[in-house]
């Protein structure tokens, strides 16, 4: 098989936004006038938070504004702050969001592994789980955007992954068949297995090495799943094939 595309996540994939959250939440938090003697403890609260209510706005439970607002209120309650307003929650957020800005960066194996994928003639994109304004704003910030072919955001075409839908709707628009493209993502259910039941090449990027339960293992071997632990593995695993 000769791969003509490959498509990428995002978030903890290209761009490193686990360490920008983890970076902007304690510096919001000491700005609010919240002691934090933890520093571990409100990033690991916060991730828990986002994990809940993120995937409510997956969901359709909450719009992308309200899981914001329910984010800050429930971090802020749990900190022993009073209630937030929606309107305080807005400015809460306002003000987070430039701690979050500023701590911005790719991980260091995206630009290589990009680099070599483009010389070898491959088409390059984005599937992401989000809104298509804000996470081309990181897209243009890290320079990316001129290297992508195309940007499939689920807020944008009001599917999301693991949906089948979202990986075959990027290889249209690539005009590539979902079995001449590879997807690479960080989370194993949703990115890689999401997109090799739809026919691509998933390409699991476990950073931290995950344990996997041995049904969930079989489950990923089944649909083909590639498994790597960094994006310097890539370009060879799938030029390879």
């Amino acid at each position: 098989m000769t791969l003509r595309a490959v498509l990428f996540d995002l978030d903890d994939t290209l761009f490193a936004h686990r360490s920008a959250v983890e970076a902007a939440i304690v510096a919001h938090l000491r700005t609010t006038g919240i002691a934090v003697e933890d520093p571990e403890l409100i990033r690991a609260r916060w991730r828990d938070i986002e994990e809940h209510h993120y995937h409510r706005y997956l969901a359709g439970e909450l719009t992308y504004l309200g899981q914001r607002r329910a984010r800050a209120a429930d971090l802020m309650t749990a900190s022993g702050a009073p209630p937030l307003s929606d309107a305080e929650a807005d400015e809460w957020w306002t003000a987070y969001l430039r701690e979050y800005r500023d701590a911005w960066r790719l991980h260091d194996d995206a630009l290589p592994c990009l680099d070599a994928l483009t010389a070898a003639g491959q088409r390059l994109g984005i599937i992401t789980n989000g809104e298509l304004d804000f996470q081309t704003t990181k897209l243009d910030a890290m320079l990316l955007s001129s290297r992508m072919d195309v940007v499939v955001a689920s807020g944008d075409v009001g599917v999301t992954k693991p949906d089948r839908r979202i990986f075959e709707l990027a290889c249209e628009r690539l005009g590539v068949a979902p079995g001449k493209a590879a997807y690479v993502g960080d989370r194993l259910r949703t990115d890689a297995m999401g997109a090799a039941a739809a026919g691509l090449t998933g390409v699991w990027l476990d950073r931290r090495h995950e344990p996997l339960d041995s049904a969930r293992a079989a489950e990923a071997e089944a649909l083909g799943v590639v498994r790597v632990e960094g994006l310097d593995e890539v370009p060879d695993v799938l030029l390879r094939r």
